[in-house]
């Protein structure tokens, strides 16, 4: 079995300062590729670093939401050149967070314009962040669907009606250990609704460590917890749900 952490940051200090072990721990768990995401572009910097010196590791750019109100036009030059580096197959996390607006959504909507313009001349997919925002993501996003922009909905936990807008865009939906202990139930119904050619894992660790462990720190191999959970949601054997998503990160990210 093949599995594929979509989204994980092994720069950050709980998963770096152990990476070997992360790694190795991943291994026996049958994950065997991962995506290391940039939150602000020197952490960008540090997943390409990390990306570079292992074989089964790609690396995604961007500035999170969280930090919109830190970034300057001036960075757009550096987050287009770290988009050029080797290995560097998705640009991301980027996207609007009204959950807790660490930076005001009026500077959020104008970095999340700035960062795909920036990106979309590279025609590498997107990994867009959406909490409690999806009234103002769309019309962004719309604003550029003559570019052949394309990506995933990463940590996906609302509705059936915000699930119908990401399918008809023909976007991924990236589900993780939320799922595993969700008490809402249009969550999951919403989770048993994405088809399995457009759902891809992830862990989004060292967070959201799944149902059994938590409080401790999430890593890439509870890929394989995230995916028993979502098989026996969706009456998908573990085997079928592990190829189809495998396949879909890797057509995603070409990886």
């Amino acid at each position: 079995m093949n599995l594929v952490d979509s989204h994980c940051h092994l720069q950050f200090e709980k998963l770096y300062d152990d990476l070997d072990g992360v790694l190795s721990r991943a291994k026996k768990a049958d994950v065997n590729k991962m995506m290391c995401v940039g939150t602000t572009l020197a952490d960008s910097q540090q997943s390409i670093e990390i990306a570079a010196g292992h074989d089964n590791i790609w690396a995604a750019v961007g500035v999170h939401p969280h930090d919109s109100k830190a970034f300057s036009e001036a960075d757009i030059e550096k987050l287009k050149e770290l988009m050029t580096r080797p290995k560097v197959v998705a640009v991301g996390e980027i996207g609007l967070d009204y959950f807790k607006n660490y930076s005001p959504p009026v500077i959020q909507q104008e970095c999340l314009k700035l960062f795909m313009e920036a990106a979309v001349p590279s025609k590498l997919p997107f990994i867009f962040h959406v909490r409690d925002a999806f009234d103002d993501f769309w019309p962004i996003f719309d604003s550029f669907s003559n570019h052949g922009v394309h990506g995933v909905i990463h940590s996906f936990s609302a509705g059936r009606a915000e699930l119908d807008e990401i399918l008809k865009r023909n976007l991924y939906v990236g589900l993780n250990g939320i799922m595993t202990f969700s008490k809402n139930s249009e969550q999951l119904a919403a989770a048993k609704a994405v088809p399995l050619d457009r759902l891809i894992l992830e862990t989004d660790a060292p967070f959201l460590a799944p149902a059994g462990y938590r409080g401790q720190i999430c890593e890439p191999k509870h890929i394989r917890d995230i995916a028993e959970f979502l098989a026996e949601l969706r009456g998908e054997s573990l085997e079928e749900l592990a190829a189809a998503t495998t396949k879909n990160a890797e057509k995603l990210f070409n990886i």
